[in-house]
């Protein structure tokens, strides 16, 4: 199997470049050493998208990835990173939020409001299509938030709640998650592309 060196490099590129390496009909499978586990996370997504095996182990804070082809692989489960995401049918709006407070005056409001919206957009009729967290956004989907009773309800009404994987990385979240899931750059990016309506906060 090739081995990429992934290490220091941000999402999406670890996920792009196994996804270059399994593309070639003679390989195999692919071995990714990462240095976080937001990448993990990533490249696992992309493993069970494309029905690959999937396995790491940890090492000294690097974490080696291995992904193997199997008999079935090329059968997508599911399309991974959003691919396949149609255009607006009677969707709700992507909602983009990078700040764990809302507007410009007291933190303390902001908090409050960001609440508040969050909850409002359980009540939208259809739902958001996704709910995107990126930068200090991270926050409010973690342990002990008080937005993620919220989010959860969300997600039961079919929104996709994403959480940047750099975001939860740099503020070292990964592991205190409690709502959706940890994503890369290009889901984050193909969801606003094929999106009619963005609600950026």
């Amino acid at each position: 199997m090739k081995t990429l060196d992934m290490k220091g490099h941000p999402c999406p590129i670890p996920v792009v470049e196994a996804k270059k390496c399994l593309a070639d009909q003679g390989t195999a499978g692919v071995v990714v050493l990462v240095d976080n586990m937001a990448a993990v996370q990533n490249l696992q997504k992309m493993a069970n998208g494309f029905n690959y095996n999937f396995l790491y182990e940890e090492t000294g804070g690097v974490f080696k990835v291995i992904i193997a082809k199997t008999a079935n692989s090329g059968q997508v489960v599911e399309e991974p990173f959003a691919a396949g995401v149609p255009k607006d049918e009677g969707r709700g709006p992507v909602v983009l939020i990078s700040t764990d407070n809302m507007g410009a005056g007291e933190k303390e409001l902001g908090k409050l409001l960001i609440k508040g919206f969050i909850y409002s957009l359980t009540q939208l009729n259809p739902p958001p299509e996704a709910v995107i967290f990126l930068s200090s956004g991270a926050f409010l989907t973690t342990e002990g938030a008080n937005t993620v009773p919220d989010l959860k309800e969300l997600e039961k009404r079919g929104a996709k709640v994403f959480t940047c994987g750099t975001c939860a990385n740099y503020y070292k979240l990964t592991e205190s998650l409690a709502a959706g899931s940890i994503v890369d750059m290009m889901t984050i990016v193909n969801h606003l592309a094929k999106a009619s309506n963005i609600i950026t906060i």
